[in-house]
């Protein structure tokens, strides 16, 4: 089946074949022959374009669907460069834990364990939470891939364990996130980013991603989480929290511009770090 897939925004993960597109249909010259056209909205704050593309693309082909997560789709089969480019994919849906800033959960349910195809960028909401054997054939599929392998999910730091780092060490890796999302995951963090450490990657392979903007934080409290992740010797990649209804361009101007310093990594270590060992309890 051919199937032209629609987007309403582009992100560094929208495919780029000649079935998919960004925006409106093209001139009739170009439009190609598919037997089904799907609108896929992955941020809520797209959705009134998303549903003016439907009636768009509608003019023209007889089947046209509209759903992704915006519409609180469940997710089920995983199919490879559909709705994400090449070489990322999903091994599992869903999430065990009920973090309150996160809609995982409530969307895709609990965890979900998905057929294992082949790529090298691993968007998996928790993947480490899946069983060992899972995690298991996913690090096998990795390791026979040409490209390096990538954790762009995020790895949740309190289920990094010993057998994980050990077989990362048997990979060729690009880069591994890990996840700063609320206070009190402190420990956690702090020992999964020196277990990787210790595996033999550095700043430039371990990142975390840091949540800021929540309801009562502030830019210096961000400041201290961030540079917090920079002295343990990972690099902190800021994240702002976007609640229901929220969109990007209503971020505040503050926000927007301190947030430039702490997405870039030549940004982030063109100073030298400042930890805070103070602030959190021994790890040791």
């Amino acid at each position: 089946m051919r199937i032209i897939r629609v987007f309403p925004s582009r992100t560094n993960a929208t495919p780029v074949d000649e079935l998919a597109f960004v925006g409106d249909p093209p001139l009739p010259a170009f439009r190609p022959d598919a037997d089904e056209v799907h609108v896929s909205c992955t941020f809520t704050w797209d959705r009134p374009e998303a549903e003016r593309l439907r009636s768009a693309w509608a003019r023209y082909y007889p089947v046209v669907r509209l759903g992704g997560p915006a519409y609180d789709d469940r997710g089920g089969e995983f199919v490879p460069g559909r709705y994400v480019r090449p070489g990322m994919l999903m091994t599992s849906r869903g999430c065990p834990n009920a973090c309150r800033h996160c809609v995982v959960p409530l969307r895709e349910g609990m965890l979900r364990e998905l057929p294992i195809v082949a790529g090298w960028d691993v968007l998996d909401n928790n993947l480490l939470a899946c069983s060992r054997g899972h995690v298991e054939a996913v690090l096998d599929m990795l390791g026979g891939q040409r490209q390096r392998a990538k954790f762009s999910g995020g790895l949740e730091g309190g289920r990094v364990s010993h057998w994980f780092v050990e077989r990362l060490r048997r990979l060729r890796v690009e880069r591994v996130f890990t996840a700063y999302d609320e206070i009190g995951l402190e420990d956690a963090v702090a020992r999964a980013i020196g277990m990787l450490l210790d595996a033999g990657l550095n700043h430039r392979h371990v990142s975390c991603y840091v949540l800021v903007g929540q309801p009562g934080d502030t830019i210096e409290a961000a400041t201290e989480r961030c540079e917090w992740i920079k002295g343990l010797g990972a690099t902190p990649f800021a994240m702002y929290f976007l609640g229901a209804g929220d969109r990007p361009d209503r971020i505040p101007q503050e926000w927007r511009e301190w947030r430039r310093g702490w997405i870039l990594p030549t940004a982030i270590f063109s100073a030298k770090a400042k930890p805070k060992e103070t602030l959190y309890a021994n790890t040791d």
